[in-house]
């Protein structure tokens, strides 16, 4: 549905009718209608338009707009601010066009993995199209809490909580990409009520109480494997510069040898205590 502007003529100017019909029928009727019958109905029927027109006018506040229903048809939408007279005997629907949050209540969502996550986000949004707002949808406010909630949801079960190898979008490790995706997908279920999505963020992310515990044994695990991942690459970069340099510079390590050096930088590099030396008075043979 689209949005069309309605009548509105300047709401002094109205007024000014107003009271000239009102003025006028009541004159007719004071000054004449003893004599003249039909002077009376004229009178009678000038402080009726009088008192229709005077029903007319409406004012418009700054970020407010009115619908303007004539008879259960859209006749447009008045949105510059001031005092207006419009269609008489129409029904008007002033709608907000402010900038406005919803905070979602903390929901219980399963992330990717499975896993139970607490989840919150605020929307920023406006009505931008008031004939969307009020005739597509019964309650655009309500329409707004619940497809927030729903988006939050889909997007939440999209992703994992947490991701330690680095690979693909998480929840907690990339907030921004997160927000971003949770807004287009907003803006998607919106446009049907006319209502803009300005930005969302999530406001409260953790996993549910009767696992955090476990889950935080699990991110202690998960950090100490990728440590040691870490810690194993290095160390075997490490190792193969060494004994290229012994080579290089003429020393002879048949292969029994170079096993025996590789174990032992191996285990004083990845090893988490300091290594202890150990002098050998002897040969390897």
């Amino acid at each position: 549905m689209q949005e069309t502007r309605a009548f509105a003529l300047n709401g002094f100017v109205g007024l000014l009718i107003s009271i000239a019909a009102i003025g006028g029928g009541i004159w007719l009727l004071g000054e004449m209608g003893e004599d003249h019958p039909a002077v009376i109905i004229g009178g009678a029927l000038l402080v009726l338009v009088g008192l229709v027109f005077l029903m007319s006018l409406t004012t418009v506040q700054p970020n407010q707009g009115v619908n303007v229903i004539f008879f259960g048809k859209y006749s447009g939408t008045i949105r510059d601010t001031g005092f207006y007279m419009t269609v008489p005997l129409a029904n008007r629907k002033k709608i907000s066009l402010r900038v406005r949050n919803f905070n979602s209540s903390t929901l219980k969502v399963n992330d990717v993995r499975g896993n139970p996550v607490e989840i919150a986000a605020v929307v920023v949004f406006r009505v931008v199209n008031m004939a969307k707002a009020q005739f597509e949808v019964d309650n655009y406010e309500k329409f707004v809490e619940i497809q927030s909630e729903a988006a939050l949801r889909h997007v939440a079960s999209r992703h994992p909580y947490d991701n330690f190898n680095g690979e693909g979008v998480s929840l907690r490790g990339n907030p921004v990409e997160v927000a971003e995706e949770l807004t287009r997908e907003l803006q998607e279920r919106l446009t049907v009520a006319g209502v803009e999505v300005i930005e969302s963020r999530l406001t409260h992310l953790a996993y549910t109480p009767e696992i955090a515990s476990a889950m935080l044994q699990r991110q202690q695990a998960e950090a100490i494997v990728a440590a040691r991942q870490k810690i194993v690459d290095g160390a075997v970069g490490m190792v193969q510069t060494a004994i290229t340099q012994l080579q290089a510079e003429g020393f002879v390590l048949d292969e029994e040898r170079k096993a025996a050096m590789i174990n032992n930088l191996m285990v004083a590099i990845v090893s988490d205590r300091s290594a202890q030396p150990v002098i050998n008075a002897g040969t390897l043979y």
